[in-house]
């Protein structure tokens, strides 16, 4: 690992690492949406990601991480991240449900997540929602090339954003990651003043549009976790991981089958 003013590059026997962690997060985060039923608790999805966590090698990236208390961060409608599962908040059909998933593997972080209805059919504005978020999301994967700077990710994820009609989510943003969870630079998924550093091989990043169906404004609840939308709009959150090469970006949690 090389320290850079305000980022890292990863050695090659990091980015080894970092793979297999990420694979693992993948694995986690495509098996579970599977399992989830309406009438579960957050709590018994959280046990689901436990166990498929372990099933992996690995143990929670999240668990303890400045005292969280959960597997995973479970985010329900109108709570945007950092939902902590509680055994009386239960799932229903139609809810919109966010699972961010990170894995410790041997010393290495992998870190995702993923929306989706619980059963039923979204309707038209859910849809916009969930369809332009991963939508932002893979254009933002794009620009993760060498050369570029963290401020290209930021535009693309916006421009769908603006085009789409959906409100991005400021307070937070994404971050590099691999040896630790929360790795400088930031990516933030709207432009601003930070054009952030030149990306060059060896980079990973954790690149995550949170977008809401209304205002772009938050609040965080009394339980200092959930972070709701203050219109009591439907959120939605995707990420992935992506490794800055010499040639095309390499998205780290997308399984290759």
């Amino acid at each position: 690992m090389s320290k850079q003013p305000g980022f890292i590059v990863h050695t090659p026997a990091e980015i080894a690492g970092i793979r297999l962690a990420a694979k693992a997060a993948a694995e986690v985060r495509e098996k579970l949406p599977r399992l989830v039923q309406a009438g579960m608790s957050t709590l018994a999805i959280d046990q689901l990601a436990g166990a498929l966590i372990a099933a992996t090698g690995g143990t929670s990236a999240f668990l303890g991480y400045h005292g969280y208390p959960a597997q995973i961060c479970i985010s329900l409608n109108d709570e945007v991240v950092h939902g902590i599962a509680r055994a009386n908040r239960i799932v229903n059909t139609g809810d919109v449900l966010s699972l961010d998933i990170g894995v410790n593997l041997n010393g290495f972080i992998g870190d995702n997540a993923t929306t989706f209805i619980v059963g039923g059919n979204p309707s038209s504005d859910i849809e916009r929602l969930l369809v332009n978020t991963e939508k932002a999301l893979m254009e933002g994967l794009k620009q993760a090339r060498s050369g570029n700077y963290i401020r290209d990710i930021s535009a693309a994820i916006e421009r769908v954003a603006r085009s789409a009609r959906l409100g991005v989510v400021r307070e937070y943003v994404g971050h590099g990651c691999g040896i630790s969870l929360h790795e400088p630079p930031e990516v933030p998924n709207f432009v601003c003043a930070y054009r952030g550093p030149r990306l060059v091989p060896g980079m990973v990043l954790a690149v995550e549009p949170m977008f809401n169906l209304g205002s772009h404004k938050v609040y965080t609840e009394s339980d200092m976790w959930t972070v709701r939308t203050a219109d009591g709009s439907v959120s939605a959150h995707f990420e992935h991981m992506v490794l800055v090469t010499e040639n095309e970006p390499e998205i780290l949690t997308w399984l290759k089958m």
